[in-house]
């Protein structure tokens, strides 16, 4: 390996560094609309706080109303859902993927963990399973983000 490459991938780790960094400290509250006697939302609030984001809580009695007023389509509803940056993230979204969606901004409603998947970030479970965060565009269609 020549020098020039370390080098280049060194700079490149640092750009990528600091677009994630820049991501959250461009002010993104993550603003989360939730039953108030949820727990699980709670913990993922704890997750979102414990992760370097900022977290506004809306205790809500109609999450479904709120998931409406963020455009996200009530097919990927989980027990809560927020915005940031602009985007929705619904349900148990890990924490990297909320950065990579504020440092890429793809043109979409948001990111969405739908239903509750055991495992996710704010359901701890003895019996995790593996889950898919969606991409959902701006027509309502899906692609996967990641896979957990």
């Amino acid at each position: 390996m020549s020098a020039g490459s370390g080098i280049r991938r060194t700079l490149a780790a640092v750009v990528l560094a600091a677009a994630a960094a820049g991501a959250l400290a461009a002010g993104d509250v993550v603003t989360v609309y939730k039953s108030p006697s949820c727990g699980c939302c709670g913990a993922w609030v704890d997750y979102l706080r414990q992760n370097g984001f900022t977290v506004s809580v809306r205790d809500v009695d109609d999450v479904n109303a709120a998931r409406r007023f963020t455009g996200m389509p009530q097919r990927y509803g989980s027990c809560h859902t927020a915005t940031v940056g602009g985007y929705a993230v619904e349900g148990h979204v890990p924490a990297a993927d909320v950065r990579r969606l504020l440092a890429e901004r793809p043109k979409a409603i948001g990111i969405a963990v739908p239903a509750m998947p055991p495992g996710s970030p704010g359901m701890p479970s003895p019996k995790p399973v593996a889950f898919d965060t969606l991409l959902v565009r701006s027509d309502g269609v899906h692609d996967i983000y990641a896979r957990h």
